[in-house]
Parts: C-alpha cells; structure tokens; sequence
C-alpha cells in the first residue's frame, strides 16, 4: 500500500530497505526529518552527532568496516563537513556511503544560500537530485548502489520543497545486505602524500566512468513535446517548469553530476530553443555553455530565492515562448501585494528563557556577538540586542577578535551568547583560542536544554540520545574549566537582578570567563512549567510600554495593556520589569 511521506521521510524509508546500517547527522531545517525518521526503523544504528564533520567521519567508518551507511544534514552543515568529503572521495568505500544534503533556497531557515551541487563536483563524486518523494526513495537506494558500484561516496541533494512536500510512495523490502568484509588497506585508506597521489589517479579514472554512466543512466530521461522549447531541469525545479510549460519537451536529470555530455547535445539539437531551469545557481547552464551549445537560463529565470511555476511560466512568456505550450494561469489570479499583508516576523516564545538574557544586554548597551539557533531572534526589535551572527559557534571568535582588536578600550563591552547544542557544535574551539590567546571574552551560553530551533532534538548535554534513552551527559561547567575558564559560573536567567549583577561583574574581569544561562526551553515536554498565567492590573498599569520591551507575543496593546492568559508560560519576566507592579500571576488575581 502507498504512503503519502514527506521527502525527508521518504529517504529515510530508502535508507532503510537499502540495508543501511549506520546513519549519523546533526540537525538542521531542512534536513532534520531524515534521521529522525530512520531513528524508528529496527536495526539501523542512529546517531546525533555533535556536528556534521563528526556525522560524515562516523558514517565513512562504518562504510570503511564494511556497513552501508549514511551522513545527513544541511547545506551550511556540509561546510562543516568539507574535510572528510573531499578526502573520502580520495580513499573511496566499501559499505555504500550516501551523505544527504539539504539545500535551503530561499533562506527559510538559513543565513545563506548555497548550492550544494558545486561541493559534489569539486569532490569529484557524483549527485543524484529526486524531484518528489518516491523519486527520494528510489534514487536513495539507487545512491548506495552507485557508491558500490564505483568506489565512491554519493551526494543526494534535496531542496526544501522536496524535503517538506508529500507526496505518494510505494514502499518495498528490507535488503539484507550483511557487512562486507574489511580487508587492511593503508593504501586505500590512509592518506598520506604518496598513497593520495596514487589515490588522485584512481579518481580521475573512476570519474571517466561515472561520466559514461551518466549517458547511460535510466536516472536521466527525455520527454518529447512541442519541440519549438526544450527545458533542462532537475529536482524542485522540474516540477515547476512542468507545470510552467506542460506542452514543452523535457530533458529531466536525475544525476545533475557528472552531466550527460552526449545526450545533453543531441536533446540540444532536437529542439529549436533550449532553456535551464534551476535554483540557485547556473551549475547546469554554465556546463551546458562549455559544450559549445546556446541555452537560455537565468537572464529569464531569478537566481535568488526559491522558483515557483508563476517566475517560470512568466519568464518563458518573456522569452517568446509560444502561449500554447504555456500555463497561464497565473495572469487571471488575484495578486496579493507583499505591502498589504502585515508583517509577522518570528519572536522568542513565550517563557523563553533567552529573553531575560537579552533584555540584560540590551539594558547594560552591550555589543553582542551571536550565533545560530533560537537566541538570533533577539537581534529583532524590541530586544535589539544581537550584533553579528556568521555561523555556527562563530561568537566566540567573533568576540576575541573583537577584543584584540579595541585592545583596552572599556568604552564598548563585548559578549559572546552561544547556544549549549551550538556550543558542543563548534563553540568549544573558539573558547580554547580565547584562553590560550590571553583574551578576556565574556561567554555567555543559553543553556535550554535541547536543540531549539530544529525542533527539540537531543545534544551531547542533554543527558539523552536520540531515542530519548539516558546517555552520558557532558558537564558544561567542568568542560570550560577544563579548557581553563577559571571564572565559571551557572545563573538563572529569569532572575534578571542577579543575572544583570552577574554579567557586569564578568565583563568587568580581564580574563575569560563563562556565564551558563540555565533554564529549560518553555516548549520542552519534560521540563515544561506549569506556572499560571500573570494577568495586567489596569487600575495601576500606566501604559509605560517597559513590559511591551521584552518582546513577548502573550502581551497585548490595544486599548490597554493586556496578557493572553492561553498564551502565558507564567515565567514572571514582565512581572519584574513592571515599574508600577501592576503585572501578577493570576492565582493572586482578587
């Protein structure tokens, strides 16, 4: 019987009926789904790494022992990844090794936008790009047979479309593909200079045969149509140009690298004129142009953000693509202006714990290095209070190189606000380069408890895996010390007086030190309050506005100052803002 999955979901299930036996990843939109996913399946070992670099590490030595296995994650992850990608291409598999990326088009969740399709080319392997979910599974299990089949790890790309739509699969087997043996091979495996050099020949040859693959591979089809138009397209974006241009023929690639040279030049020469139609960046459209062949792409299609059939269908209008072979739709649809639809931008929840924190900041006008999860919301007015986010644990050393660089100017104070999830992530390293650089950064880390922003997953300090079954737990104050912070410090961000007392004592010090802001997210299930709601004294409230500043989405100002009593977490921050107590919780109400 089909089942209606999402694309992550749909991997999964791939993963699984491949035989996978390792699957290792860090959680980041729009990639999460996958392992949780596959976490479910009997007999396939899951894993939350602490970042993705670990992940890829942990899924090549499962494939080297002899496992299928599997590395999952976003595009920015596969930054971090980069090192063992470009050097597992080199000392190839034994198991089939896949490593999923999601890219994100359109910024949904993320601070770039990047094409995952150049690391896969760059590395020298090859990317498979499914356009919906029976496609994720099919070309997921297809993926580990390609990695086998040629000594190589794979890349599946998706994008957030794919990742995050439903749509009809059928499932299959189990394949029991047991473990293939392991055989001793510092040639293969140990990548010194002159086995890498042995190493590099290999791969150009095998990337020979994986290019006539590609003119071979059923991953790859045409579909003959009006021939006046011929579109070359791939993953999400096939399915827009689709629907765009429903009379128009089809070049639909499922291997987006190495590309199909021969049979990209004979779709080429069999249509009148050939446009690409891709996200993001003109990867297929550049190679194409190399080929000596004249295609149409992005000076009618944006290279920012995500396509949608309308960009489509009105970029080929814009071409003088015959009306026929379009769907125009779109010209007899209401159009909503961006500038009438109220703007909804994201805030911290209520019971946030981060936002006593950053009214703090904001309050003691402190520069505030930052850093990727649920804090970054607090460089949103009114809390204002966040100054630089790069990547993950970048604040800390953006706050050093900050502090080297002011040397002893106390006019400006800096901080460094990291998550605890981010903090294990890669913030580790940049408080060692504090400390052994004599600089005197103040960390703060806004320990929640959990991965917030990809939606509550387990961390090397939760003191769970990813099943939610107890683990060893890492000791976030001893790990500071060990690294050698002497000023180590646990303080409770809804107790803004002594937290406030804390951070101005600590930025005061010339050496490094670390405040750990503890206090479980409001939304965690096992830690969640159940403090009653506060409620506005209308009889004293002066309309000051001061509650309004801490940016909670439970307090209201129409008429007057209000809480919605069904939105309070009951955390009691507006309470100890009020200048005129007139916010109490509601069991005191009368």
């Amino acid at each position: 019987m089909k089942k209606l999955l999402l694309g992550n979901e749909a991997v999964a299930l791939g993963a699984y009926e491949a035989g996978v036996k390792v699957a290792s990843a860090y959680p980041g939109t729009p990639s999460t789904e996958i392992t949780e996913s596959i976490s479910k399946y009997d007999g396939i070992y899951t894993e939350w790494a602490p970042n993705e670099k670990v992940a890829l590490e942990v899924a090549l030595g499962a494939s080297i022992a002899g496992a299928r296995a599997m590395a999952c994650m976003k595009h920015v992850g596969l930054n971090v990844a980069a090192d063992p990608l470009f050097t597992s291409s080199y000392t190839g598999i034994n198991g089939g090794l896949v490593i999923v990326v999601a890219d994100d088009p359109g910024m949904h969740s993320s601070q770039n936008e990047q094409d995952s399709r150049f690391y896969g080319r760059a590395a020298h392997i090859p990317v498979l790009e499914p356009s919906d979910s029976q496609e994720a599974k099919d070309f997921t299990k297809l993926a580990f047979e390609i990695s086998e089949a040629f000594d190589t790890p794979v890349m599946l790309r998706m994008t957030t479309r794919v990742s995050h739509s439903r749509s009809l699969v059928e499932p299959g087997e189990r394949m029991d593909c047991g473990l293939k043996s392991y055989e001793k091979d510092a040639d293969k495996y140990v990548m010194m200079p002159a086995m890498a050099r042995a190493r590099r020949a290999i791969l150009v040859e095998r990337e020979k045969k994986l290019q006539e693959y590609s003119e071979n591979a059923d991953l790859n089809k045409i579909e003959y149509n009006d021939r006046s138009i011929g579109i070359i397209a791939a993953g999400g974006a096939y399915n827009y140009a689709k629907e765009a241009a429903p009379g128009a023929s089809f070049f639909k690639l499922g291997l987006v690298w190495p590309l199909p040279q021969e049979l990209i030049k004979n779709f080429a020469v069999s249509v009148e004129r050939l446009f690409v139609v891709e996200e993001l960046e003109t990867f297929i459209e550049d190679y194409i142009k190399t080929l000596g062949v004249e295609v149409f792409g992005k000076e009618y299609f944006p290279k920012i953000g995500e396509l949608s059939y309308e960009m489509v269908a009105r970029g080929l209008k814009a071409a003088g693509v015959k009306h026929e072979i379009l769907n125009l739709a779109f010209e007899n649809s209401i159009e909503v202006k961006a500038s009438s639809i109220p703007s909804r931008p994201p805030a911290l929840c209520p019971g946030c714990p981060h936002r006593g924190v950053y009214h703090v900041l904001k309050k003691l006008n402190l520069t505030v290095t930052g850093d990727i999860g649920c804090y970054t919301l607090g460089a949103l007015p009114p809390l204002s209070s966040m100054d630089t986010c790069i990547c993950m644990g970048a604040s800390i050393g953006n706050a050093h190189g900050m502090e080297k660089a002011r040397g002893e100017d106390a006019s400006v104070k800096t901080v460094a606000v990291i998550g605890d999830s981010t903090f294990i992530h890669s913030g580790i390293t940049g408080l060692i380069d504090v400390v052994y650089n004599n600089g005197a950064a103040t960390v703060i880390i806004l320990d929640n408890s959990t991965t917030g922003m990809t939606g509550h997953q387990e961390h090397p300090a939760t003191g769970f895996n990813i099943k939610g079954e107890p683990a060893n737990r890492i000791n976030l104050e001893k790990l500071c010390e060990v690294v050698g912070v002497r000023r180590v410090r646990v303080e409770d961000p809804f107790d803004l007086e002594k937290f406030e007392r804390a951070v101005r004592e600590e930025i005061s010090s010339r050496e490094p030190s670390v405040i750990i802001a503890r206090r479980p997210c409001a939304l965690l299930k096992r830690n969640r309050s159940k403090n009653p709601p506060y409620y506005v004294n209308t009889d004293t409230c002066i309309a000051c506005g001061t509650c309004l500043e801490m940016g909670c989405p439970a307090i209201t100002n129409t008429d007057v100052v209000s809480i919605d009593e069904s939105m309070c977490a009951g955390c009691g921050l507006c309470a100890a803002v009020c200048p005129t107590e007139s916010i109490a919780r509601g069991d005191m109400h009368g």
